[in-house]
């Protein structure tokens, strides 16, 4: 590790620790000093970028999950107990129109607790990976990217429960009105508006 992937690691760290949340283009962003359009893989920056973006994601105080507009994002553990209590409370927006295969595949999970997406029974349909998908937009399960022995790209889906046990988090489901609230705001002081960057429907923004 470099001397400069430490000092940009402590950089975007102590931000993410101030803002409680950070999208993977605001990593980006702050390592390379400069708004990247498009892929930051033919960056000149993309070693650091890589590093920093790993380092978050090993570390014990970070949640890699896709929250803010569908992206990946990085949470601080301050906020571990709103998304988790989110996550956790199976809301009516979480479970409205969710289609047949995801509702056995969260079924499954409730059985299993984690499931690797690789190893999946062809009968929940030709693309596992779409139907983990609709789980993880709506936050009804954690899912984590993995690379198969064969090199190819999957995932490790888990139930809220199974993460927090895994992590060693002590997790306690509290008001899921009152924490979407709190995210709300959170995330409206940073980026100046909430609307379309959190998943529940705009109804449930709007309402008090």
């Amino acid at each position: 590790m470099t001397a400069e992937v430490q000092r940009k690691f402590k950089e975007v760290f102590t931000e993410l620790q101030k803002l409680g949340l950070l999208m993977s283009g605001d990593v980006t962003r702050m390592v390379s000093s400069r708004n990247i359009v498009g892929s930051w893989w033919s960056d000149e920056n993309a070693h650091t970028i890589f590093a920093v973006s790993e380092m978050l994601a090993d570390h014990p105080d970070v949640l890699v999950m896709k929250l803010l507009h569908g992206n990946v994002t990085y949470v601080h553990r301050e906020l571990w107990g709103r998304v988790y209590s989110i996550g956790a409370a199976r809301d009516g927006w979480q479970l409205k129109k969710l289609s047949p295969a995801g509702k056995s595949l969260l079924k499954l999970l409730d059985k299993e607790g984690t499931i690797q997406t690789h190893r999946l029974s062809k009968s929940l349909g030709a693309k596992p990976g779409d139907i983990a998908r609709e789980l993880e937009a709506r936050l009804l399960i954690h899912a984590e990217q993995i690379h198969t022995e064969s090199g190819k790209h999957a995932k490790i889906l888990e139930t809220w429960e199974c993460w927090a046990k895994r992590v060693g988090y002590r997790a306690r489901a509290k008001d899921a009105v009152a924490a979407r609230r709190y995210l709300e705001e959170r995330v409206a002081s940073i980026k100046r508006s909430s609307a379309n960057l959190l998943p529940w429907p705009a109804e449930l923004k709007e309402s008090k």
